[in-house]
Parts: structure tokens; C-alpha cells; sequence
């Protein structure tokens, strides 16, 4: 399995490197394992919605079916 850093991750999804360790430490990114120190991603993982957007919590809405909130 090819794996990339966090380093690259960011570059690849344009959001900083602490945003990328942020979310493989609560579990939103498939395949990410730490080693020692580092994280590491699978190169073919894909960049997890960013739970404090607006497009996100209308997402969420909609999933509960409250779409009165959307």
C-alpha cells in the first residue's frame, strides 16, 4: 500500500498539517495509522468533510431529516 504524511496530505487537500493530525486522532480518515511518532495515510484517502462548516451541519440536517434547518 502506497502511504503519504500528513506534510503531503495538507498540500494534496489545501488545509494545514495540524488539521490533517486532528482528524486521523479522531478516527475520520480510513487507513491512518501512527507510527511512533507520525501519522501515516493511505495516498488513496480521501479528504473527510469538515465537520465545523456550514456545508456540513446541513448535511448532517438533512441525514436526520430536520431539513426545516437547512
Amino acid at each position: 500500500m502506497d502511504l503519504m504524511t500528513v506534510s503531503e496530505a495538507a498540500k494534496l487537500w489545501n488545509i494545514t498539517p495540524r488539521r490533517v493530525q486532528v482528524m486521523c486522532e479522531n478516527g475520520q480518515i480510513k487507513g491512518a495509522e501512527k507510527l511512533g511518532f507520525m501519522w501515516t495515510l493511505p495516498k488513496t484517502a480521501n479528504k473527510p468533510v469538515d465537520g465545523r462548516t456550514k456545508l456540513a451541519k446541513n448535511q448532517a440536517n438533512i441525514l436526520d431529516g430536520d431539513i426545516n434547518n437547512v
